[in-house]
C-alpha cells in the first residue's frame, strides 16, 4: 500500500493523494509512505525514485542494523521499530532528499502512522514537512522503547529475593532470561544511540540544522535508555555473583559440618571396626564391663573431638 502526503507553493496540505496526483502538483515537499509493499510498488524505488542499488538492497534484505548512508543528495536511514510486549524488531527504512521523505517497511507500523496522523493533523514548518515527517517517524520509534525498558527494569525490582536478601533458586532462571532480553534490547539501542550521534554531529545534512534540537531531544532519551539497560545489566551480574556466592558459602558450610561429622566417626568406626573382628583370642570380650567401657571411651573420644574443634572455631 502507497499513500501519499503533499504540500504545493500555496501552503495547502493534500493528504492521502496517489502519485499521479503528486506528478500532477508542483509540490513544496511530499511525503511517500510504502507500508507493506507488493514486488510492484517495490519496483518503485528503483524505476521511479532511483534511489541508490546498495539502498534498496539493503530495505529487501532484513534485519540491518540502524545506520546511515549518504548517497549523494539522497540520505538512506535503517531504524528499527520495537514491539514491547514481545521485544519483535520490525526494520522502518527512510530515504530523505531534498524536498521528499519516503519510509518503506514491510510490516504494519503503529509509530508511521502516529506520525502521519500528527503531521496530517498539525502541519508544523511548512516548507519543510518532509523534515518533520523524518523526525517524527525517529520520535516515534524510540518513544516506543521506552515501555520495554521500563518493563524489564521492574522485573529486575521485583526480582524473588529470600529472607536474607539473596535470590532464590527459582528466580535465577527469570535472570537469565532478563538478561537475554537485555542483549536484545541492546542490539537496536546502542546503534540508534550511534546513529542519532551521527544525525546531531553530521555536516552532511545541513537541512538539519533547524531540526537539531529536535533530535537532541531524541539523542537525550536514547542515552537513558542505553544507561538504564547498562544499569540492568550490571544488576543482573550482581544478582547472578551474590546467587553463586551464597550457594558457595552455604555448600561450604555444609561440607564443613558433613566434614567434621565424619572425622568425629572415624575413630569411633575404628574401634568398632577393630572389636567386630571374629578372632577367638580377644581378652576384652570375656570381660563383663568392656562393652561399657569401650562405649564409654568412644563417647569421650568424641566429645573430645568435638571441644577441640569447637575450640579451633569449625562451627562459627
Amino acid at each position: 500500500m502507497i499513500r501519499v502526503m503533499a504540500m504545493d507553493v500555496a501552503k495547502k496540505l493534500h493528504k492521502n493523494i496517489g502519485l499521479n496526483d503528486l506528478d500532477a502538483m508542483e509540490a513544496v515537499w511530499y511525503w511517500v509512505d510504502m507500508d507493506r509493499p507488493n514486488a510492484e510498488e517495490i519496483s518503485l524505488l528503483d524505476e521511479r525514485f532511483h534511489f541508490h542499488p546498495l539502498a534498496i538492497e539493503d530495505c529487501l534484505h532484513l534485519l540491518q542494523r540502524p545506520k546511515v548512508d549518504h548517497y549523494e543528495d539522497v540520505h538512506f536511514f535503517v531504524m528499527h521499530a520495537l514491539i514491547p510486549e514481545t521485544l519483535h524488531v520490525d526494520e522502518v527504512n527512510l530515504f530523505l532528499g531534498l524536498n521528499f521523505a519516503v519510509t518503506f517497511h514491510f510490516a504494519q507500523s503503529q509509530e508511521v502512522d502516529e506520525a502521519w496522523e500528527t503531521l496530517a493533523v498539525h502541519p508544523k514548518h511548512p516548507g519543510k514537512g518532509h523534515l518533520m515527517a523524518a523526525y517524527s517517524v525517529t520520535d516515534k520509534l524510540v518513544d516506543r522503547y521506552f515501555p520495554a525498558v521500563y518493563g524489564i527494569e521492574d522485573q529486575l525490582l521485583d526480582a524473588d529475593l529470600n529472607s536474607s536478601g539473596y535470590l532464590k533458586q527459582s528466580g535465577m532462571d527469570e535472570i537469565f532470561t532478563i538478561r537475554a532480553k537485555l542483549l536484545k534490547l541492546r542490539k537496536t539501542i546502542v546503534p540508534m544511540r550511534d546513529l542519532l550521534y551521527r544525525l546531531t554531529s553530521t555536516e552532511a545534512l545541513p537541512s538539519f540544522k533547524d531540526f537539531k534540537a529536535f533530535y537532541l531531544d531524541i539523542y537525550d532519551h536514547l542515552l537513558k535508555q542505553a544507561e538504564t539497560l547498562e544499569a540492568c545489566r550490571e544488576m543482573t551480574a550482581d544478582l547472578r555473583d551474590s546467587f553463586m556466592s551464597y550457594n558457595s558459602n552455604r555448600m561450604n558450610g555444609i561440607m564443613k559440618t558433613l566434614t567434621v561429622i565424619t572425622t568425629i566417626f572415624m575413630p569411633l568406626t575404628f574401634i568398632a571396626g577393630v572389636y567386630g573382628m571374629n578372632f577367638i583370642n580377644m581378652p576384652e570380650l570375656e570381660t563383663r564391663v568392656g562393652y561399657f567401657v569401650v562405649l564409654g571411651a568412644m563417647g569421650l573420644i568424641a566429645l573430645c573431638m568435638f571441644a577441640w574443634f569447637k575450640r579451633k572455631g569449625w562451627f562459627d
